[in-house]
């Protein structure tokens, strides 16, 4: 009696406990599907476009630590921005193999350890399009990270490396044929047109005449879309890559979800028939600095609008920026280039049509030039150009008069009888923004050419203007009017 007691307490020890591990199984599932609730974000769409601004982020100079840890918790800022797309610099793995060192010499040249173990190499010198960078955490790291950035939402895309390979990338040895050969033969670097080197001489060039090469990106940037959950691409040097690649690959990737492709280009070819969604505002950004410099004028930016309602189409989107990794490398930051203009510069990049870009540290005043090929950072302290850029972005998320998307908001240039004033108006859906700014660096006194009833956004005074009404504007001075 008593052994079959303790056969049956046993059988109902074992029961309990495969009823608790199948409820607690249950719980995890129910959880598991409740996180993932969480972090889906809707389908990025025109509508989302229209009002977004897209982030930069250089994971490596970010932070001290320079991870996808420490990024990602700050990502709830970066929202307050009015971020709704953040593109991460490339995050693959860098070839060891004629890795670059500050200079732009191979750190294999440098004979002291400690000052060799410092070069990091270019980020777009990739060895493998499916793995994470080691020195940034591991793909867990980085799943967490497109998780929390869609729990706030904000899409993700990657910057993706299209044109060459680092040297240390497998398919050196086992596809050859995927890369460009020079005269004796060997693979070589990017060459310019005359056979001359571009200076990219740590990287090797593919070919795209190999439909070997065309079949393997389309399953490596599968992966990141179908696997990792990511929203689309920033496609490196695009223009340097033949158009019927594009052709070909980007309708394959937009059939498995909706994404977002921007281009660094400039091309309106790139943007035909829903191919890439976004280019550089190349144009823009140069007539910035000029004006900036004193050597450009408002008539240069009327012949610059002009040009770009004649170039391109009407549902192509610009990205305007006053900086990002390469001008602030190599260029110089926005303060060097741009000086006392530096906020009527980035103001003008939000009212203008198009999408504006903020670069990491931009919003922290970064003030010196971010290392390359060395980890470097900055300070994170809140300053007058993150409280711009937030009040800026809450504008452009909620006012559809700085709609610049594919269905973005009307331009109309204001007369302002003075050559250093620029003025136009923005309007949509009953909402209209009309921004007047002195484009020099003296005091210019102005009769603006239209009538408004409005609040000046960033001081909440109201003014009343009627046709050809003197306005005062201090050296590079603007007003930012809401009706």
């Amino acid at each position: 009696m008593r052994k079959l007691n303790i056969l049956l307490l046993g059988l109902f020890l074992i029961t309990s406990c495969n009823t608790e591990k199948k409820q607690h199984s249950q719980l995890d599932s129910t959880l598991q599907k409740s996180e993932e609730v969480k972090t889906k974000i809707a389908p990025i769409s025109p509508n989302i476009l229209e009002k977004a601004v897209i982030y930069e982020a250089n994971i490596r100079q970010y932070s001290k630590e320079g991870t996808f840890a420490a990024f990602t918790k700050d990502i709830p800022k970066i929202k307050k921005l009015g971020v709704k797309i953040l593109w991460v610099m490339p995050i693959f793995p860098i070839s060891e193999t004629k890795r670059k060192a500050t200079g732009g010499i191979f750190a294999s040249t440098i004979k002291d350890k400690k000052e060799r173990k410092k070069a990091l190499g270019s980020y777009y010198a990739v060895s493998s399009f499916t793995k994470v960078n080691p020195e940034f955490g591991n793909i867990d790291d980085f799943r967490n990270l497109v998780k929390t950035a869609h729990k706030n939402g904000i899409y993700v895309i990657l910057d993706w490396v299209p044109n060459h390979t680092g040297w240390d990338h497998e398919w050196i040895k086992t596809h050859p044929e995927f890369y460009t050969k020079g005269k004796d033969g060997k693979i070589t670097y990017p060459l310019k047109e005359d056979g001359t080197s571009i200076g990219w001489d740590d990287v090797a060039d593919l070919n795209y005449d190999s439909k070997g090469l065309r079949a393997e990106m389309y399953k490596d940037m599968s992966y990141w879309l179908e696997k990792e959950n990511i929203d689309g691409f920033r496609c490196d040097v695009a223009g340097m890559v033949p158009q019927d690649f594009w052709q070909e690959l980007i309708p394959k990737l937009r059939k498995k979800k909706e994404i977002f492709m921007l281009a660094e280009a400039w091309e309106p070819e790139l943007m035909k028939d829903h191919l890439f969604d976004m280019v550089y505002a190349w144009d823009f950004h140069h007539l910035m600095n000029g004006i900036a410099k004193g050597e450009k004028k408002v008539t240069d930016f009327d012949k610059y609008i002009q040009k770009i309602e004649k170039q391109y189409e009407k549902d192509d989107i610009l990205m305007n920026f006053v900086t990002n990794h390469d001008e602030n490398s190599w260029n110089g930051t926005v303060k060097e280039r741009m000086g006392d203009a530096s906020e009527i510069m980035t103001v003008l990049s939000y009212m203008v049509k198009g999408m504006p870009l903020i670069y990491s540290g931009q919003e922290y005043d970064l003030d010196h030039r971010l290392k390359f090929f060395e980890k470097d950072s900055f300070p994170r302290i809140k300053g007058k150009t993150f409280n711009l850029l937030t009040k800026l972005g809450k504008l452009k998320n909620t006012n559809f008069a700085l709609n610049g998307g594919k269905n973005g908001a009307s331009f109309n240039r204001i007369e302002t009888s003075n050559k250093n004033v620029v003025a136009f108006a923005r309007e949509k859906n009953g909402k209209r923004i009309t921004f007047i700014g002195n484009l020099s660096a003296k005091k210019q006194i102005s009769n603006i050419k239209t009538e408004l009833i409005a609040t000046n956004y960033f001081n909440d005074k109201k003014y009343k203007l009627k046709k050809n009404n003197e306005i005062t504007l201090k050296p590079w001075g603007y007003f930012v009017f809401i009706e």
